[in-house]
């Protein structure tokens, strides 16, 4: 395959060119699908192709993870079958016994994981304000603690962590940092160029944008000792997605930049009418100056504020179910990140033990027409309340 485009190159020409990416057997402008699950061993018995078998060497992976590589500035990908596989991949990695931070407003299902998988394997826990740096550091252990987890924003009160910062902290300690930068991506946010270890994208989301796909990714810095084991799980444990997906995936991204790009002018447009609105008690988005985080964002997102959102409302939890029932633009689903505009009611997914209030919606904008969005939003609220 003949890959030409560089980091010269904006990200945006970068992902509609997927790398200037030529198939060498027939110039075709489209990656081909390889379904073969295995591959032909030399007549000496040597695997000459560096393929022996598809669970951890598909080409299809290769153009996705080479494009994530570049968009990220990193030295390495590593597709997976979902962002939890690829999250769950770096915290496997890990010795035992190892003491890991982790924001206290994190992905839902990452924090549940952790609480029951990872804490009966041995791991040890600790959730703190990522936000927090006099907290953060209060958390470390000098001779335990191997792993900084940082969410930023962070699922669904949009926290934001001064990654430069923590991870300067965490050199100091010689301790990892790895960032889900999943509603960042890359177009807003490089993590790595901000002195992180690795990055996580739950692909599902803005990365492949079109609720189609389900599939993860980690990009390292560089190839050190954890990035070898991150890669043996992988390889071992077989969380990797079908040479399919990971084709519909590089469909998906060669948009990213204008997906994303649309979704936070418009969230960023929402967010501001939205705070209009008596019924809304308050509106958590990074591109709102009054918003804590608003600084530090400011600092480490460029470009954009991502197309997440949440709102509070007035009349609590029975409030905010009704209001996500009422809307006809807005569709009641799980996840983030698609070219259709999504509303959910967390505390409700999340369930006993959420730190989020119960009164909160979050916001996925899609490519919509944000008027029409506001309109069908506010319709909503008026027939609530």
């Amino acid at each position: 395959m003949r890959q030409k485009l560089d980091h010269h190159y904006s990200a945006a020409t970068r992902l509609a060119q997927a790398l200037g990416y030529i198939d060498e057997s027939s110039d075709g402008l489209v990656p081909p699908t390889y379904s073969s699950t295995t591959y032909l061993r030399d007549e000496d018995n040597q695997y000459r192709s560096g393929r022996v078998y598809s669970r951890a060497d598909n080409p299809t992976y290769v153009p996705v993870e080479r494009v994530l590589t570049s968009l990220e500035g990193g030295a390495e990908s590593l597709l997976f079958s979902s962002g939890m596989a690829a999250a769950t991949a770096v915290f496997q990695a890990l010795q035992p016994g190892a003491h890991v931070i982790a924001p206290t407003v994190m992905y839902w299902a990452l924090r549940a994981w952790l609480l029951g998988w990872a804490k009966s394997w041995g791991l040890q826990l600790s959730f703190v304000d990522t936000g927090n740096l006099d907290a953060l550091k209060a958390a470390i252990r000098p001779t335990e603690t191997q792993l900084i987890w940082l969410e930023t924003p962070a699922n669904p009160m949009w926290t934001v962590s001064d990654i430069e910062k923590i991870c300067e902290l965490a050199k100091a300690h010689e301790i990892y940092v790895a960032v889900d930068s999943t509603v960042a991506t890359p177009l807003l946010t490089r993590p790595l160029e901000l002195g992180a270890d690795f990055v996580m994208h739950s692909a599902t989301k803005y990365l492949n944008g079109h609720s189609d796909v389900i599939a993860g990714a980690l990009v390292t810095g560089e190839i050190n000792p954890l990035w070898e084991r991150i890669r043996l799980v992988r390889k071992q444990g077989g969380a990797v997605l079908s040479p399919q997906d990971a084709n519909q995936l590089l469909r998906g991204m060669r948009t990213m930049h204008l997906r994303v790009r649309e979704s936070s002018r418009s969230a960023l447009w929402l967010a501001e009418e939205l705070q209009k609105s008596e019924s809304v008690t308050e509106v958590l988005y990074p591109g709102l100056p009054s918003f804590p985080g608003h600084d530090v964002a400011k600092k480490q997102m460029h470009g954009g504020f991502s197309g997440m959102l949440s709102i509070r409302l007035k009349g609590g939890a029975s409030a905010a179910i009704k209001v996500a029932a009422e809307t006809r633009l807005w569709k009641r689903a799980t996840s983030l990140g698609g070219v259709e505009s999504l509303i959910e009611h967390r505390a409700s997914i999340e369930g006993e033990g959420t730190p989020v209030p119960d009164d909160l919606l979050r916001l996925s904008v899609g490519i919509e027409d944000p008027r029409e969005l506001l309109i069908d939003l506010l319709q909503a609220i008026d027939s609530a309340h």
